[in-house]
């Protein structure tokens, strides 16, 4: 009797145990991985630069003459008018100038009336033969010595008016002073170059960013090309600019070559100021509703042993051909050289029905640093499940296994290579 009963026993620990094996280990593989999802949606690859901010016309408003500063009228931040006047140099010694030139002129004036009332009474003496003809000459010679002072102190005139003229500095455009360099009282010295005293922004309404862009990205830049920035004043909101100017002088900083690009951006809400520093995505292509891959799924690399079984089945399914299993592992994403991808191909895993460890090749298009567009792959579709990494379950049973030899995805794409 006790062995009837034994054997049911035995009967149902089996089943048990079977069960436990089927419901908690049977899922093993699956569990061992985290997945990215293959999504539909529009992607843009970019060439990401930081530029500076200023107005798109500045004008910087010096002095000719040296001075003290007697009258500022305007400061920061004014608006102003064009010829409205901003400050007044001391006219002290201008006025000094200007008194003493009106002086030489009316000296030049009476020795030129001299020299001619002198000429005219030697010639009627010379056709009379009571002087000689170098005496004659001698008194033309006067007249036209006197009219070169006379001209000689009229320019001195002109000048000293023109110099007191400088004294007052009126704006040359109408806009914002943007910058005051100098207070009332404060003397400059114009005797070298001309001393920069008020800049001023015509409009800034429309603001224009240079940004530096490398060698290896200035060809993908063309004019009129759509640009975004954001500032760090107002980081969660997006601003919109054109390109309008590609600069062929070049610079070189730290042994690369940049060239200047100039992008031109509204600023009627007057968030933008002068000298902010932009960080610009120049959209160089852009595509809708097309297959979206992450990434870090067209990066995974199964382990050896994975690889191992997987070339086990694919020889096992193809005759024990290891040519055509070198094809189909033949794609991926290309070795990176001077930053540029070598193929437009890649590697997407996932598990098929069965559970088993099933590779697709796919054609690569455009990336925004973080996904990748897929254009064509077989068994590929949106809301396909592919492998992104391995579960590392020594560390976390959540935290993905990456092989170090491959990169980590970058923040955003420069230039069309592959990430």
């Amino acid at each position: 009797m006790k062995k009837k009963l034994l054997i049911p026993g035995i009967i149902i620990a089996a089943l048990l145990v079977s069960s436990y094996y089927f419901f908690f280990t049977g899922d093993k593989k699956a569990e061992q991985f985290t997945y990215s999802q293959i999504t539909r949606g529009n992607i843009s690859q970019t060439i990401t630069a930081t530029g500076t901010l200023q107005a798109v016309t500045t004008v910087d408003v010096g002095t000719q003459v040296s001075g003290k500063i007697t009258k500022l009228y305007v400061d920061f931040n004014d608006h102003v008018r064009k010829g409205q006047l901003l400050a007044v140099i001391d006219t002290t010694n201008l006025v000094t100038q200007v008194n003493d030139g009106r002086s030489s002129l009316e000296k030049a004036k009476a020795t030129y009336h001299q020299a001619q009332v002198t000429d005219e009474k030697n010639k009627v003496l010379y056709q009379k033969n009571y002087i000689s003809e170098l005496d004659y000459l001698t008194s033309q010679t006067n007249v036209e010595s006197a009219l070169a002072d006379l001209k000689a102190a009229q320019s001195a005139l002109d000048r000293a008016i023109t110099n007191l003229g400088y004294a007052y500095i009126y704006a040359p455009i109408s806009g914002v002073i943007q910058n005051r360099a100098v207070e009332a009282g404060q003397t400059v010295a114009a005797s070298l170059s001309a001393p920069t005293l008020f800049t001023i922004a015509e409009d800034l309404e429309q603001m224009e960013i240079l940004a530096s862009i490398d060698e290896s990205d200035i060809g993908q830049i063309v004019l009129g090309q759509k640009v975004d920035f954001s500032v760090q004043a107002y980081p969660d909101k997006k601003f919109w600019g054109t390109v309008v100017q590609k600069r062929i002088n070049s610079a070189v900083v730290s042994n690369v070559v940049n060239y200047t690009v100039v992008v031109n951006a509204d600023n009627k809400d007057h968030f933008l100021l002068p000298g902010m520093t932009a960080t610009m995505d120049f959209f160089i292509q852009e595509k809708d509703s097309v297959l979206i891959a992450p990434n870090l799924a067209l990066r995974f690399t199964p382990t050896d042993d994975q690889l191992a079984e997987y070339t086990k089945q694919m020889e096992k399914q193809n005759g024990g051909k290891a040519d055509t299993l070198k094809k189909r592992m033949g794609g991926g994403m290309g070795n990176r050289q001077g930053g540029q991808a070598k193929s437009q191909f890649g590697r997407l895993w996932y598990l098929d029905q069965n559970g088993k460890l099933q590779m697709s090749p796919v054609v690569l298009g455009i990336t925004d640093g973080k996904n990748t567009e897929i254009v064509r792959g077989r068994n590929v579709k949106e809301g396909m499940q592919v492998i992104s990494g391995i579960l590392d379950n020594t560390t976390s049973s959540t935290a993905p296994k990456t092989n170090s030899l491959i990169p980590s995805a970058p923040q955003q794409q420069r230039g069309p290579g592959r990430i």
